[in-house]
């Protein structure tokens, strides 16, 4: 707003308001007088446009976006911890801490007495423990303690979030005003349960006053049947569902599901360049697979249905090196684009070329 307040311009125009019977030039009595006044002016300038800029939600910095959105009753998502299964040969104590690479787990709950199965969270917050599974080592020792594995992510931790994501929410407040248990607001409080990366309502689904939430994973995947037990119970307890004892309104009784996956087995014919073959690129062609699905799933929550194009995966191939051209691409043994139930995301099956 300020880009034409410069040094120079200030300067030029302080000086032009002296009389011309006056020396002006560099080097003057005048000049150096006014030279270091025009270059407070100047710096006061690109401070009030700075200040400017961070007013405005749009175009504000983290900090002060933080500030903004507090006045509106919004603050980012902090870090989550991952929520693991772990499974021993015998029973171990509640507040046992186990390792795994650079993470450490605790043991929180029991899911099984008979299988030694338990709830183990993870010490540190983020999304880098989600990856992590295989054998536990125990920080302390455990009388005849000969097996201890980490098999699965039952609730994937969560990173701070991001600066864009946040300021994305705080601006759609103003289009949709969550209240009451309207859309808007089923999707706010089921979308900030810890795990949960996106979240579809069906009102009046099975009839006046029955709701259901369909969910997907932080990580974009199938929510596991712990998380989705979680966000029921937080939004409405199945034993008293309707009561208005969860985050639900009195009278609503609400079903939460997970999304599901289909299957999309890719056959293709790619011309390689001299001395290239399948096997040579196949990891990287599944790992490119693997991110177009992911993107797709990503969008999941804003779309009624996803696509899988073909062009798209063709076009990611083309950039693969050693792939020179590739053609009569089929998914699931046809030749055209796959449009997946509505909720319904890809999962990579067999790729051939």
């Amino acid at each position: 707003m300020f880009e034409s307040m410069t040094f120079e311009n200030i300067l030029k125009s302080m000086l032009s308001n002296v009389p011309s019977g006056f020396d002006k030039r560099e080097g003057s009595i005048i000049y150096d007088a006014l030279a270091p006044a025009a270059a407070e002016l100047a710096q006061l300038y690109i401070d009030l446009d700075f200040t400017l800029k961070e007013t405005f939600a749009d175009t504000s910095d983290r900090e002060y976006l933080i500030m903004r959105a507090a006045e509106r009753g919004f603050v980012p998502y902090e870090a989550t911890y991952a929520v693991a299964k772990g499974v021993f040969n015998i029973k171990v104590p509640l507040g046992s801490r186990f390792s795994i690479d650079v993470f450490n787990y605790i043991v929180t709950e029991v899911i099984s007495d008979e299988e030694h199965s338990y709830k183990l969270m993870c010490e540190t917050s983020g999304s880098e423990p989600n990856g992590y599974t295989g054998r536990l080592i125990p920080v302390d020792y455990i009388k005849d303690l000969t097996q201890a594995e980490l098999t699965e992510i039952l609730i994937p931790g969560e990173d701070d979030e991001e600066t864009e994501s946040f300021r994305q929410r705080y601006l759609n407040s103003f289009d949709s005003q969550a209240f009451g248990g309207n859309v808007q607001d089923y999707k706010e409080k089921a979308g900030a349960i810890q795990g949960v990366g996106g979240v579809k309502v069906y009102p009046v689904w099975n009839g006046g006053g029955t709701v259901k939430l369909v969910i997907i994973s932080s990580e974009y995947k199938v929510p596991s049947p712990e998380l989705i037990q979680e966000v029921q119970t937080t939004i409405d307890p199945v034993q008293n569902q309707g009561e208005g004892l969860g985050l639900a309104p009195i009278g609503h009784v609400v079903t939460v599901e997970g999304v599901t996956e289909t299957v999309v087995n890719i056959e293709t014919e790619i011309t390689y360049d001299e001395g290239w073959s399948w096997e040579d690129i196949e990891s990287t062609a599944n790992d490119v697979i693997d991110s177009y699905f992911n993107e797709l799933s990503k969008s999941w929550a804003d779309n009624l249905n996803i696509i899988v194009r073909i062009s798209q995966i063709e076009t990611r191939f083309l950039d693969i090196e050693g792939v020179i051209d590739i053609q009569n691409t089929k998914l699931n043994s046809q030749t055209k684009n796959i449009t997946l139930e509505e909720n319904c995301i890809p999962k990579r099956g067999t790729v051939s070329a």
